[in-house]
């Protein structure tokens, strides 16, 4: 089932805690703090009356991370920064850029001259806008998930966990900011966001194949979608339509989805935002 219950929520809370503050928070209410994570989940997880302790000691220590990373660049410097992005060219398919330089330049290129002055004329172009387009999208990410992170109804996590980037209204979700795929219909995905999750899950890649509950976050310009990118970064509209997404959003039954990839059927809970303009 893709709904959980209490107890596997508080476990998977846990489960995503470090070793290190994980006993700290032990520590914190009395107990025994001593051993690996899985001894120490045992002791708490029976408790009585500990999620709103969990879920305090999470939001607080996620708070302590976003200042870490103040500490490096502030919202308003980084927000200044992302803005200086002036296109969102790949210059190669994501993923594939090893493949792209064995196939046209290693394997191709038989004299070193030619090597070197094909890498400078063409290369260099390829791979500064793919790191570009990488980095545009790590950050604008990051901004993203913070503020997600710190609504009211959203506990994140504390470090990786496959599957699970927040829990909302109580269950675990993987959390997934991207564009509208390039041949799906603007309008059917506005019209029906249910049958775009479900779509979503059929035609992920096979080597990063998940059938975890997902809260998919989708941005599209719809005068132009090829720049949607920039509405990543219109941080001013995307934050108020998350926030209204998750002050008025309800997690239940109704979200369950059924999927097929690879010949097998999947069930997952699933949410879609979709933010346009």
């Amino acid at each position: 089932m893709p709904l959980f219950s209490p107890k596997e929520i508080r476990n998977l809370k846990l489960s995503a805690v470090p070793l290190d503050k994980l006993r700290s928070f032990t520590a914190e209410l009395g107990r025994i703090n001593t051993g690996n994570s899985t001894d120490i989940i045992k002791r708490l997880i029976d408790i009585p009356n500990i999620n709103p302790e969990i879920d305090t000691f999470i939001k607080q220590q996620y708070v302590l991370k976003i200042n870490k990373r103040k500490d490096l660049i502030s919202n308003e410097d980084l927000i200044k920064e992302l803005n200086k992005v002036e296109s969102f060219s790949w210059g190669a398919i994501q993923g594939q850029l090893d493949q792209k330089i064995q196939a046209e330049y290693v394997r191709r290129i038989v004299r070193y001259n030619d090597l070197l002055g094909n890498v400078k004329k063409k290369l260099h172009d390829d791979v500064t806008s793919y790191v570009i387009c990488t980095w545009f999208n790590h950050w604008t990410t990051v901004l993203l998930e913070e503020h997600i992170s710190q609504h009211s109804r959203v506990i994140p996590t504390l470090k990786n966990i496959k599957g699970t980037d927040i829990f909302f209204d109580g269950q675990p979700f993987d959390l997934k900011t991207t564009y509208l795929p390039r041949d799906y219909n603007v309008q059917s995905a506005l019209q029906n966001p249910r049958e775009l999750a479900i779509w979503m899950y059929e035609n992920q890649g096979a080597q990063r194949f998940g059938s975890d509950n997902r809260l998919f976050v989708i941005l599209i310009d719809t005068r132009n979608p090829e720049d949607s990118w920039k509405l990543k970064r219109d941080f001013g509209l995307v934050f108020t339509r998350i926030d209204k997404f998750f002050n008025e959003e309800r997690v239940s039954s109704a979200d369950e989805i059924v999927f097929s990839f690879a010949k097998k059927t999947y069930t997952a809970a699933a949410k879609t935002l979709i933010i346009s303009i």
